[in-house]
């Protein structure tokens, strides 16, 4: 089993943290937008042509005083949802700075990896655990993310998927690495012009 006992249950518990701040805020934004799109015309109207930052920092520091009409409602649930996302902008940005600094410290050489951030590398080093040494080969760590080969022949062709068990978190990880690395890493366009010669689908060489 997995250690809990070093750096990668801290991120983990970071990570939990963070997730469930991303939702909340996600949460809070579509309110946000409901509340906005049923508020009275002429409040609407003042904060029409404006970005969602610019909003938020107006309603938030609007003061709607007391009252019992709509208009007023309104201008009170949204300076309340407008605080509510920016004190989650800030929760955000200090939980990142942390897995920024502590994955840094506990693998520079996975962070020096072409389209590994603070969040691809947190979520892999949470896969691992503070024991790695329990997983004995690259197929194994493969395996535990879900990106090993898996022979899925029909008979008149030869071809793999990938295994759809292992941390899901981790395969999406990987995923989203290969995509950043697809879009703006030299290499990888290569080996993507190379395999698609070859014949490849593009879904089979983001597999590979």
């Amino acid at each position: 089993p997995k250690g809990g006992d070093g750096v990668a249950e801290a991120l983990r518990v970071l990570l939990v943290t963070k997730r469930g701040a991303d939702k909340a805020r996600i949460a809070a934004i579509s309110q946000f937008h409901a509340v906005m799109s049923t508020a009275p015309a002429d409040l609407r109207e003042d904060l029409r042509g404006q970005g969602l930052m610019a909003r938020l920092r107006r309603c938030a520091a609007s003061r709607p005083g007391t009252g019992s009409d709509p208009r007023w409602a309104a201008r009170l649930a949204l300076r309340s949802l407008a605080r509510r996302i920016l004190a989650l902008d800030e929760e955000l940005a200090a939980i990142t700075a942390e897995l920024d600094r502590l994955t840094l410290e506990a693998n520079p050489a996975l962070r020096a990896v072409f389209g590994v951030g603070p969040d691809t590398a947190t979520v892999l080093l949470v896969t691992v655990g503070d024991n790695a040494d329990r997983i004995a080969s690259e197929a194994a760590f493969a395996a535990l993310c879900g990106a090993s080969p898996v022979p899925a022949s029909s008979g008149l062709r030869d071809r793999h998927r990938l295994n759809r068990g292992g941390d899901r978190q981790a395969n999406c990880a990987l995923y989203r690495i290969v995509l950043t690395r697809l879009a703006t890493h030299g290499p990888t366009k290569d080996y993507v012009a190379r395999r698609t010669a070859e014949g490849k689908s593009k879904k089979e060489i983001i597999r590979c």
